[in-house]
């Protein structure tokens, strides 16, 4: 793991590609705000795993004091709050099939655990949006992610974290 990013870098890093990103049917502003969810979610389940605090905990105070306050001198207000939410408690009352579907497309000698806590929770998020979000085009959850790992990992981490969930998404997403 390289060193993290600031918040602002971050945010940037995955505006800059949201630009080579197409969900019609959401205007510039909610693809933003949906990007935010999903970095936020990341660090939530991060927090969550570190702490071990509970999900309504996390979300109670992203909510109350992240969302609409100044982190590293960014403001986070854009989030969409219902797909973080959603994203938090999705990952957590399904992490037992989160987890089997991630681990299916790790290679045979690795385990889930093994794995650094940012990179699990961009893979849980990752896999639970793909399996339970359907109006997110797969393109776009995968390149979401994959930006993630960018912002806090070396090229070789962001390329695991594509294969890995570009398995998942063949395996939940068969037809599409």
């Amino acid at each position: 793991m390289t060193e993290p990013n600031s918040l602002k870098s971050v945010l940037d890093q995955l505006a800059e590609a949201e630009a080579s990103r197409a969900e019609p049917h959401l205007s510039g502003r909610q693809r933003r705000a949906r990007t935010v969810a999903r970095l936020a979610a990341v660090q939530a389940l991060y927090q969550m795993e570190l702490a071990g605090e509970g999900v309504e905990t996390v979300i109670s105070e992203f909510s109350n004091h992240r969302f609409d306050g100044d982190i590293e001198g960014e403001m986070l207000a854009e989030a969409d709050e219902d797909w973080f939410a959603d994203l938090v408690r999705g990952v957590v009352g399904d992490q037992k099939a989160i987890d089997a579907a991630v681990t299916k497309r790790l290679a045979s000698n690795w385990k889930l655990e093994r794995l650094d806590a940012t990179l699990r929770a961009l893979l849980r998020s990752g896999a639970w949006e793909l399996a339970h979000k359907p109006e997110a085009p797969r393109e776009v959850v995968l390149n979401e992610y994959v930006e993630l790992a960018k912002a806090f990992f070396d090229d070789s981490e962001a390329k695991f974290v594509n294969a890995a969930l570009d398995g998942v998404a063949r395996d939940v997403r068969p037809h599409r």
